[in-house]
């Protein structure tokens, strides 16, 4: 995750972890990512015998991948040890754009598919249960990833995940589960025992986007210590810009996917059209 000798806004009196720390995570990082591109493809062969699977969702399984890759990895996470800005670029791409290709690819169905009867029953008897359901309401995931962006830049934490190998993939960790079931709830198209009704998602939506608009104005006034002030108003003008285009993405989905199973579906062309044969 690309470790620097400097950090950004570290706090005095926790001392940086050794180097090898540091790679030893971007090795469990790598591993991490190969494994979900290798168990697609073997999702893919296990179901060779049904109905191909469509392509654009393997096309948007690895663009997902690879954007969680470019936040984690390389350039972009190694600057961010020492930029707010490139710090933001990462969460974009780990925690809002990763999410939506992810979920439109539809890894659940998939995992389906590939399964075996009884395991598929099991996955299914998870994804119906009580657990199962407070998770992924739209309340509850809008809560758990609003509510972690403002501690992480509210509190001590920032500073200290800079230093601490151990916060700093817990911290990432959480950036990215709860960006995918936070969009999962509102636009999802792998199948939701329980999925919330319109009204309650589009409110979940609207409010979101008014904590993360108000977070992102509140660090250009009030930017994390040790953060310099240009460089926490390029990131914070990132942060509101950046995820003002992904939220706009999702509420154009969210109507889209409402229009496509409410519209009524008339039969009068094929009462006019004539009978061939």
């Amino acid at each position: 995750m690309g470790h620097q000798e400097d950090h950004l806004g570290a706090p005095t009196g926790l001392a940086p972890a050794d180097p090898s720390v540091w790679a030893a995570l971007d090795v469990v990082v790598v591993l991490m990512l190969l494994t979900a591109a290798l168990g697609h493809a073997a999702a893919l062969w296990a179901s060779r015998r049904r109905t191909p699977w469509p392509l654009h969702r393997s096309v948007l399984f690895y663009l997902g991948l690879g954007c969680a890759a470019t936040g984690l990895l390389g350039p972009v996470a190694t600057a961010a040890h020492t930029s707010f800005t490139a710090h933001m670029a990462g969460h974009l791409l780990l925690g809002m754009i990763a999410p939506l290709l992810l979920v439109f690819s539809a890894p659940v169905t998939l995992t389906l598919r590939a399964l075996p009867v009884h395991a598929a029953r099991g996955l299914t008897r998870v994804l119906r249960s009580p657990g199962g359901r407070v998770l992924t309401h739209p309340v509850v995931a809008g809560v758990l990833n609003a509510g972690g962006l403002w501690l992480l830049y509210t509190t001590d934490l920032f500073q200290v995940m800079h230093v601490s190998p151990v916060a700093y993939a817990l911290v990432h960790l959480h950036i990215f589960m709860a960006g995918y079931v936070f969009t999962a709830s509102l636009v999802g198209v792998d199948p939701d025992p329980h999925r919330a009704s319109m009204p309650m998602r589009s409110t979940v939506l609207i409010l979101f986007i008014a904590a993360h608009s108000i977070l992102a104005k509140w660090l250009y006034a009030h930017p994390p210590e040790g953060v310099a002030p240009g460089d926490a108003q390029a990131g914070a003008q990132l942060m509101y810009y950046g995820g003002d285009a992904v939220d706009i993405s999702l509420l154009v989905l969210l109507f889209a996917g409402w229009y496509s199973t409410t519209r009524p579906r008339s039969s009068q062309g094929a009462e006019l059209s004539p009978r061939r044969g």
